[in-house]
């Protein structure tokens, strides 16, 4: 008689063999992606006297850092993360330690940046493919993933705070070579751990990997999409709560009120969408959370005050991280096992890329339209992005949704194949 699976929950998900080491390993290296954004703006503004200059550099990482994130979760899947993941790890963390000494003297060029980019260790996407290799129950995946996205939301809250301290007491550089530590000590960890080691060509990935081709780039589509709205909805409010308080003559704590809003907002939504035994497919559940955030962020801008402002952009918040949980659920279960970090690394391009897009638009938009409009407009996006069509329902041979494991009965856990803010 087979054992029956653990009853879902947060603390289930952690007793998981191996969970809780693989896990805390990939949040220090992941740390290293809340640092590091800040640091090096702070770094390159010193060496050059030029916020612009910082600001290209910063968008030119950015840039690389996104378009390359797929093909780098790609020699993850096929080379599995011991022999893909350290050496990138090890050259990014070896490229930043020598950015940081290249910002003690004026003339950094910017190429040095884009190189230092192009080898970001894809820890997010690699470590959600852990979890869906420990969890082959689909309900105790659902609570790793929304577990994942919180942790990563707070990873980017405190990240900036530790910047904040280092360079309190010693110049921005010092927490440069502080984000090539964590990637760099956090990633060997990983790799090291017995999750995340097994070799793709034992289960078949590397198979896997070589069929991946137009219909599951099809199925990926919905996802994609909607995280990519999700990013420009989160970069809108941003810049939307700094217009709100200009004009209305209020200080930068507003802003930062509102910020702190859409943060809890997405942890309390990321857990209680984590907690709740869904009865429908993640896929059927992506347009409706899709549509719940743009509905809160357009009638956010008919906020009369601030307190309004808060509490509408809270309730915003609430649809963000679930709606990034669940499309990393669809994406899962629409790919080959061979392709989950890449599946994982699209969903995590697309937030970024629509971060970026977003920010870049409603720039423009707040200085020829009303403030209100722009809510409007911001969340129009997110709600057009559920009307996008679901594409194939998962992977040819196996059940979807949250409910797809019969309950009583359980089947060996599948080896761990070979994911921003993540982002990267």
């Amino acid at each position: 008689m087979s054992t029956p699976l653990p009853r879902p929950s947060y603390a289930a998900v952690l007793r998981a063999p191996h969970a809780r080491r693989t896990f805390a390993a990939a949040l220090v290296g992941r740390l290293s992606y809340g640092t590091v954004n800040l640091a090096l703006m702070l770094s390159v503004t010193r060496a050059t006297g030029s916020y612009a200059v910082a600001g290209s550099v910063m968008a030119l990482f950015g840039a690389t850092s996104v378009l390359l994130s797929p093909y780098r979760a790609g020699l993850v899947d096929r080379h599995g993360p011991r022999r893909a993941l350290l050496p990138m790890a090890l050259l990014y963390a070896a490229l930043l330690c020598a950015l940081a000494a290249a910002c003690v003297h004026p003339g950094t060029p910017a190429a040095v940046l884009a190189a230092t980019a192009a080898c970001t260790p894809p820890l997010g996407p690699t470590m959600r493919a852990v979890w869906a290799g420990l969890l082959p129950d689909r309900r105790m995946l659902q609570r790793a993933y929304s577990l994942d996205g919180v942790a990563e939301e707070l990873l980017f809250v405190s990240g900036p705070l530790l910047v904040g301290v280092v360079v309190g007491v010693a110049p921005p550089a010092a927490a440069v070579v502080l984000s090539a530590l964590l990637v760099a000590a956090g990633t060997l960890a990983f790799a090291a751990s017995p999750a995340a080691g097994a070799s793709p060509a034992a289960d078949g990935a590397k198979e896997d990997a070589g069929r991946a081709g137009r219909g599951q780039t099809r199925a990926l589509l919905q996802p994609v999409v909607v995280t990519a709205a999700v990013g420009v909805a989160v970069s809108a409010v941003d810049l939307l709560a700094v217009a709100f308080a200009g004009q209305r003559g209020l200080g930068g704590a507003t802003v930062a009120w509102v910020l702190a809003a859409l943060s809890v907002g997405s942890a309390v939504g990321g857990l209680l969408n984590g907690a709740v035994a869904w009865g429908s497919s993640a896929r059927a559940r992506l347009p409706f959370l899709a549509a719940g955030l743009g509905l809160c962020l357009t009638a956010a801008g008919l906020a009369p005050g601030v307190g309004t402002l808060v509490a509408a952009v809270a309730c915003a918040g609430l649809f963000v991280a679930p709606a990034l949980t669940t499309a990393y659920l669809v994406a899962d279960e629409s790919v080959a096992p061979g392709y989950r970090n890449r599946a994982g690394a699209w969903v995590n391009a697309a937030v970024n890329a629509g971060s970026s897009a977003g920010a870049a638009t409603v720039g423009l938009l707040v200085e020829r339209l009303p403030l209100p409009v722009c809510f409007a407009v911001s969340g129009a996006v997110a709600a057009v992005a559920a009307l996008v069509p679901p594409g194939r329902r998962g992977r040819p041979g196996e059940p979807t949704g949250p409910l797809s494991r019969r309950p009583g009965r359980s089947r060996p856990a599948r080896p761990s194949p070979s994911r921003p803010g993540d982002r990267p």
